[in-house]
């Protein structure tokens, strides 16, 4: 195991972005919902403001964790093209898949943020933040969302993922900081001791505790 957990993932994540650490200009984004703590610590240490960025993975029908593509907030979309055309997933298919995503895309937005609104990222340093990579289609379906939104730089920030994977996003990030890239790559969570889903309220807390002003002297630490 290489970490605990998602807090202790991003403290050591949060360690290898000190160069950004104390800018005006840098701003984290979480992807939900596993990147959120992630993303928090990583907050903290850099003493950034914290958001959320949505995207979803287009699942393989019969077997949804397989990716064929993933969909991002501002009705982006990237598809696995040759996956998709090996195994002859007709178009209304992914077309299905693809709108019932975008549902539950739209119901976390509105369940995550109530009336908070996002945070302006033109001319920002983007930090995007993940609890770790796999294929890696829904970080890209982030980059190609957010360079429509103007930011100055899109930085990938994850604890943990495979060096393929990683090469692949250094085509279309302008930086890729990825502490451990260990060889045979399985999946995420064997990284992790405890890797329990992220549930939709500690999404809320966590987006809230980060937006919330602290008292005089008090940490903005999650108990």
């Amino acid at each position: 195991m290489l970490y605990a957990d998602r807090r202790e993932a991003g403290r050591a994540l949060g360690a290898a972005l000190g160069t950004y650490a104390g800018r005006p200009d840098v701003v984290v984004l979480a992807l939900p919902r596993g990147g959120a703590p992630v993303a928090f610590e990583v907050a903290e240490a850099l003493g950034a403001p914290l958001d959320l960025f949505l995207v979803r993975k287009l699942g393989f029908p019969g077997n949804e964790e397989f990716a064929m593509g993933a969909i991002a907030s501002g009705g982006v979309r990237v598809l696995n093209e040759p996956i998709i055309e090996r195994y002859g997933v007709p178009e209304a298919v992914v077309e299905a898949v693809a709108r019932a995503e975008g549902q539950e895309l739209s119901r976390r937005e509105r369940a995550y943020r109530g009336d908070l609104p996002p945070l302006a990222l033109g001319g920002k340093t983007v930090i995007v933040v993940d609890d770790g990579l796999a294929t890696g289609f829904s970080m890209r379906a982030a980059v190609a969302a957010l360079r429509s939104l103007g930011p100055k730089r899109i930085v990938v920030a994850v604890p943990v993922g495979p060096e393929d994977t990683v090469r692949e996003l250094r085509k279309i990030a302008d930086e890729v900081v990825c502490p451990a890239m260990p060889e045979p790559f399985l999946a995420v969570g064997r990284f992790y001791a405890v890797f329990d889903q992220t549930t939709d309220g500690e999404v809320k807390e966590v987006l809230a505790r980060a937006r919330r002003p602290e008292p005089a002297g008090a940490g903005g630490r999650m108990s």
